[in-house]
């Protein structure tokens, strides 16, 4: 299958789930955005990545890993978001040690934390991106990632990884789909990207009816 390449576009507090935050990947080459609901932990952990100047007195438990991988010589050489079931994606880290390729199953989320600190890239496939991308129209913003949210404390279920869930689809389910689609190109002008997200689900749904 075809892959294409993801570079993080911007962090958004979440408008429908408490404490949660939105990761916006987008394709390189292109401009199509994928974004995903992680835990307030999670966006912690990757804004500090980004702001290459803030080093916790402690270090995370990302950073942990990254340590713990370098002293026994193992190299996280590329993350791929290989699958996206029931609103939910799912990745895996490829791993090299002593010459030997490991494959190991993570959560977007950790994956791409991990990422940024083995400054390797990230990947999907084409048709993952083709299905839950979202398009973004010459000239408008791609977003900028925030400074590292205040510290929260996360479940794993709160942490999931998913497309942005809706406020309410009755709204939307009363749309055209003319209007649809003007509200899609207005909520990704406006950096919205889960309200276009939830769009774009909709408009999905009709086109398989």
């Amino acid at each position: 299958m075809d892959r294409v390449r993801l570079h993080i576009k911007g962090l958004s507090y979440s408008q429908t789930q408490s404490g949660a935050y939105a990761l916006v990947l987008g394709e390189e080459d292109g401009e199509r955005r994928l974004p995903i609901i992680i835990g307030g932990f999670e966006a912690q952990s990757i804004a500090i990545a980004l702001e290459k100047g803030v080093n916790p007195p402690r270090p995370l438990t990302h950073d942990l890993f990254k340590n713990f991988a370098d002293v026994f010589q193992i190299k996280l050489k590329e993350v791929i978001i290989h699958k996206l079931q029931d609103g939910v994606f799912f990745s895996i880290l490829v791993c090299e040690s002593n010459g030997q390729e490991q494959v190991l199953d993570a959560r977007t989320s950790d994956a791409v934390a991990l990422a940024i600190r083995f400054d390797c890239p990230v990947f999907t496939y084409k048709d993952i991106l083709d299905k839950a991308g979202i398009i973004l129209k010459e000239g408008q913003g791609t977003g900028k990632a925030p400074s590292a949210p205040k510290s929260t404390i996360q479940t794993e279920e709160a942490a999931s990884e998913t497309t942005p869930a809706p406020k309410s689809t009755s709204d939307l389910k009363s749309k055209n789909s003319d209007q649809l689609h003007k509200m899609m190109d207005e909520a990704v002008n406006n950096e919205d990207y889960e309200l276009a997200a939830r769009i774009r689900d909709e408009i999905d749904r009709r086109s398989a009816n």
